[in-house]
């Protein structure tokens, strides 16, 4: 006799990036074990170097194998849901694009403005770097504003999806770091979409 498979286990931060996976584990109704850790991990969670080396959040393990690119983790909770796009879908390479710029374009100099304000100690805060790289997301930003000026309510495939988590995560770690005032106005409405859905909410509330 078998016992039961054991849940997928998610080690995540309150507000870091690793809410995009219990965001979408909240829409995609995945049964998770969540384990909250404090920010950053590397400062104050040491045990948690042996899950996973890299020492950041997200950490996903499910059948013993470890994930840490929370885009990835999305894909995987999305796999069989409405929340991913087929391969025969036509927004199918604009969906997988956005789950890529997500992190590498978006999410980067959030990450910087993070350190500069909220990790360093303060004797090593960087105002300009701050500014600096509040600028370069509203540059790169400018690509959700496009995405939306058709009038869509959702980024891709006329539905809620994955990419809305990916890209919605880094446009709501902008409110929380003074920066949606770079954020247009198809933005913003997009936003507040996305913050209103219960898969949200329910995932902050679990944090």
């Amino acid at each position: 006799m078998t016992g039961e498979t054991p849940r997928p286990i998610l080690y995540h931060c309150p507000d870091a990036r690793s809410l995009r996976c219990l965001w979408a584990a909240e829409e995609a109704g995945l049964d998770i074990d969540l384990r909250l850790l404090k920010f950053p991990p590397r400062a104050f969670e040491p045990d948690y170097r042996s899950v996973n080396p890299l020492m950041t959040v997200p950490g996903w393990v499910e059948d013993g194998r470890l994930m840490t690119e929370s885009a990835a983790i999305c894909e995987r909770i999305a796999e069989g849901t409405s929340l991913e796009v087929q391969r025969d879908e036509c927004d199918y390479w604009a969906w997988r694009n956005w789950l890529h710029r997500s992190d590498a374009t978006l999410t980067f100099p959030l990450a910087i403005m993070i350190r500069y304000t909220r990790v360093e100690p303060e004797e090593r805060r960087l105002a300009q770097a701050v500014q600096d790289y509040k600028a370069f997301f509203g540059g790169r930003a400018r690509s959700i504003e496009a995405a939306l000026s058709d009038g869509r309510d959702w980024l891709v495939a006329r539905r809620f999806t994955i990419a809305d988590i990916v890209i919605g995560y880094a446009a709501f770690l902008a409110t929380t770091l003074g920066a949606d005032d770079v954020l247009g106005e198809a933005t913003q409405a997009w936003l507040a979409r996305c913050m209103a859905r219960e898969g949200f909410v329910r995932a902050r509330a679990r944090q």
